[in-house]
């Protein structure tokens, strides 16, 4: 591990000196030691585990099989918009709906899908995203719709008249 080395006397005059010692330490062990430590915390840490979000896809409908209109009374549409802004409505756009603006935060949108789902058990909402939206503003209102029980929505296009609607209201 460690050595000392001496050095011999010379011998010259009478005087005697101290001897001077060397010292060379051996670095394997220590080298050695570090490695197994850090082979044994690689492989005993659990890696960050990727989290999925479970999405439930409609099943496509069959050739003959006629699918039912959304009413009006059970639509609840949500924009996602540019700046982390989210707006919503309630019912179509046909209808030309009066459009308020809220946030991702806890007393943003999930009190007003909340009080919706209260109010229409039967809603069914629909998410369009703008093409300036981000797609963090997806996952929260996607996370959202599970924390409130949401069982029915639908990710949608936005249409023209979402876009004109959203310039239009000045918020």
């Amino acid at each position: 591990m460690a050595e000392i080395q001496q050095q011999a006397d010379s011998g010259k005059g009478g005087k005697k000196r101290a001897k001077k010692m060397s010292t060379k330490i051996d670095m394997t062990p220590m080298v050695d030691l570090a490695f197994l430590l850090l082979t044994f915390f690689m492989l005993t840490t659990t890696f960050a585990k990727p989290s999925v979000m479970q999405i439930s896809m409609p099943v496509k409908p069959k050739d003959n099989e006629e699918q039912n209109e959304l009413k009006a009374s059970e639509a609840f549409t949500i924009l996602l918009g540019e700046n982390n802004k989210v707006f919503y409505y309630e019912g179509l756009v046909e209808a030309k709906p009066e459009l308020k603006l809220s946030n991702y935060s806890a007393t943003g949108i999930r009190t007003v899908l909340q009080e919706r789902m209260a109010r229409q058990p039967k809603t069914v909402v629909l998410i369009k995203a703008d093409d300036k939206a981000n797609y963090k503003n997806m996952v929260d209102i996607l996370d959202e719709m599970t924390i409130t029980g949401q069982k029915k929505y639908a990710l949608v296009d936005i249409s023209k008249d979402d876009v004109d609607l959203i310039k239009s209201s000045g918020l």
